[in-house]
Parts: C-alpha cells; structure tokens; sequence
C-alpha cells in the first residue's frame, strides 16, 4: 500500500479514466500547465496533450455550456469550478440544461459529464471561498451530488462519476484535500446510493456526509469517554440518498443527528432530518437534531472556527437528546396523586 493524499486520490482517478477513455476530457479555468489552484489536475496535460486538459477563459457559464455539447457530441467531459462560489454563474446552466437534458429528450439524450467543485470551509478561504453550495444541486431534479469523506472514496466515486451516463456534480471538501490514507489503487467502493457506517454505535445515529466525516467521528470518540455510543453514517452521495442505511440505524439507535458545515435552514441538514422523521417516527426518542453552519453569509477566516460545526457542539447536542429521553416532569401527576 502506498499512503497518499486525497488530492492525489483525485489526480489519479482523472488519469485512470483518461487512460481508459480517450472521450474523458479535462477542462477549467487553470486545470492545464498550473495543474488546479489545488493542483488536482497537476501532470495531465504534459501526460494527455493541450487537446484533453486545457485552460479555459474565466467564465463558468461558458465552460458548463462547452461541457453540454461536447457531452451531446459524444465526450465525457469533466470541468472544474475553482472554488464553490465560483460555481453560481453557471448554475443557469446547470439548472436549465444539464439537468433536463434527459427529460427534456425523453431519454434519447443523456449528458455523461462531471462538474467538480471544491466546496466547504476549514481553509481560512475569504468570501466566495468557502460555501457549501450543496443544497442548490440536491435541489435540482436531475443531477446526481456525490462527496466523498475519505482517500479511497475520492479515487472510487470519481471514476464512478465518469462512468455514469448523467451528470453529476462531484463536491470535493477542500479542508480533507491533505487528508491522508494507506491504498492500493485503483479501488472501488460501494456504488452511488449506498451509505457507509464508519463507526458502529448503538446509543445515537449521527449522519454526516463531506468534510463533516471526520468531525463526527472525532466526536464519536469524545462522547465514547462520556459514555455515549455513537453509531456514525458517512451518506457518501447525498442524491440519490441511501434511506435504508440511514433508517435501518436510527430504528435501532432512537436517536439521530444530521452534521453539516452549510447554514441550516433549508440545507440538506433539514432534508435527512425530514426523512428520518417521516420513516422513523414510532422508533424515535427524542427530536431528529442537527448541528449545522449559522444561517450567516460565510465569516471571515478569523472567526470560520466559531461558524463551522465542531466536537463540543456535537457533544452539546447529545446532551440535549439525553434531556428530551427523559420524561417531561411538568406534565407528569402529582407523587400520591389519585
């Protein structure tokens, strides 16, 4: 085994798929002779030529909307937005065209593309740097929304991701791009649509998905000296959503916490929570908790620390769902009461 990073997990999956399919091509603003901002495409153009990895203008409507015909015409392209916030000039694209490409041909048409995006906090990233745009995708009928939590999963859904014949938008968590691991590539893991359980637990189900992964299973072992034991589910593609993993461990747990670095309100954070509410209502304990971003535009670098979800804001949660275990007091009758 050789211990790598999961930037270079990344690097190797593009160089496999583009070994393996001449139609796999790489494209974005500063992908080619930089190799990426984070150096993801470090290498491909010297090894596949100026025809297959190359520079774009900065313009991410354009380089989506080259991605949508060049898909029609026969190509797997991958494209990169350079930073999450980067993304939003495209999304008209995205919205409008790649992900109704199929429906809109009854089929006759798919789009077999990848939009990679470094997305998330943990960085000290200024604004514009650092969003978790996920929602946004989830939120679109039409795209599939993949981000792996470690090195082997990197490697694995990529070369999935361009293997699908949809698009898929394949969030990268910049903050586990150092992120290392011992791995034999290539490997391959569980398909798209299945959950992994990271840790096995039976007191509490903590779902989390991206670079909040390793945050939880940190917490997993601080609330493990507290006597908590957590059961913690890496979600791995947020759609499609893998319901019966995530159901099967809160109907034994009772309990569940969603973590998620996006603001709460109306993020994916809210949608596992509704989900595992809707199917798991007569096994719960206690409320369906989460611990998520502030509903606040992306702070600066200073003070991301205090914006991101943390240990002791899981632990804190905990607490709460021991407290609403317990029965309610004022509503219980009187000691000797008829």
């Amino acid at each position: 085994m050789t211990t790598i990073t999961m930037a270079q997990a990344l690097n190797a999956a593009l160089r496999d798929a583009m070994e393996d399919d001449e139609r796999v091509l790489m494209f974005g603003e500063d992908v080619g002779q930089l190799g990426g901002v984070f150096r993801i495409t470090d290498g491909l153009t010297a090894k596949f030529g100026e025809d297959r990895c190359f520079d774009t203008p900065l313009a991410e409507s354009g380089i989506v909307g080259f991605a949508v015909g060049m898909a029609m015409g026969g190509f797997r392209p991958v494209v990169e937005m350079q930073f999450d916030a980067f993304a939003y000039p495209a999304f008209e694209q995205i919205a409008s065209h790649v992900a109704k490409m199929r429906n809109r041909t009854r089929g006759r048409v798919t789009l077999p593309m990848v939009i990679r995006v470094p997305y998330g906090g943990g960085i000290g990233g200024v604004e514009h740097h650092s969003d978790s745009s996920e929602a946004y995708y989830a939120h679109t009928p039409g795209l599939k929304v993949v981000t792996p939590a470690t090195v082997e999963d990197a490697y694995s859904l990529l070369r999935e991701a361009i293997e699908d014949p949809d698009p898929v938008v394949f969030l990268e968590p910049k903050k586990l791009y150092w992120s290392k691991a011992s791995v034999d590539l290539p490997v391959r893991g569980e398909p798209f649509g299945r959950a992994v359980v990271r840790r096995p637990g039976g007191d509490a189900t903590v779902v989390a998905y991206g670079p909040s992964v390793p945050v939880a299973l940190e917490a997993a072992e601080a609330a493990a000296e507290e006597g908590w034991d957590l059961e913690v589910i890496d979600l791995r593609t947020i759609v499609p959503f893998d319901d019966a993993t995530v159901a099967a461990s809160v109907r034994r747990t009772g309990r569940c916490v969603v973590v998620a670095e996006a603001a709460g309100f109306a993020g994916v954070g809210a949608e596992i929570a509704a989900r595992v509410q809707e199917r798991c209502f007569h096994s719960l304990l206690a409320p369906v908790l989460r611990v998520t971003g502030f509903d606040v535009p992306y702070p600066p670098p200073m003070v991301e620390h205090r914006h991101l979800p943390d240990v002791e804001r899981i632990l804190d949660v905990l607490e709460r769902l021991q407290r609403d275990d317990e029965p309610d007091v004022r509503y219980l009758p009187e000691a000797g009461a008829a």
